[in-house]
């Protein structure tokens, strides 16, 4: 039963949030400081979301080199700016690489 009240009280927030933002006035989404912080946050939570999946194994962190290696062909294809599915396929193709060789 707690997981329910969890599930819903965590939907019922991200709904009550997302209206926030629909109601919130022009004045205050035109604020220069709303607005960088807007810019700032999705870029916050990626970093975080990157760190962790490529750093953690459950609740501690972990040297992989080979996620290393496929993190960093991602940061190069992104540096060449090439499209999404290439960055993901590049960097999975590294890792796998990488692993088959017995080095990851």
């Amino acid at each position: 039963m707690t997981l329910w009240i969890a599930l819903v009280a965590t939907a019922a927030g991200c709904y009550l949030l997302k209206f926030a933002g629909l109601a919130a006035p022009r004045s205050v989404l035109d604020n220069p400081w709303v607005q960088r912080f807007a810019v700032a946050v999705p870029l916050a939570l990626l970093a975080a979301l990157v760190a962790v999946e490529a750093l953690g194994d459950g609740q501690s962190l972990v040297w992989d080199g080979a996620r290393m290696a496929g993190l960093g062909a991602a940061g190069c294809a992104l540096g060449l700016r090439a499209p999404f599915l290439v960055v993901v396929v590049a960097a999975a193709a590294t890792t796998a690489g990488l692993r088959a060789l017995g080095l990851g």
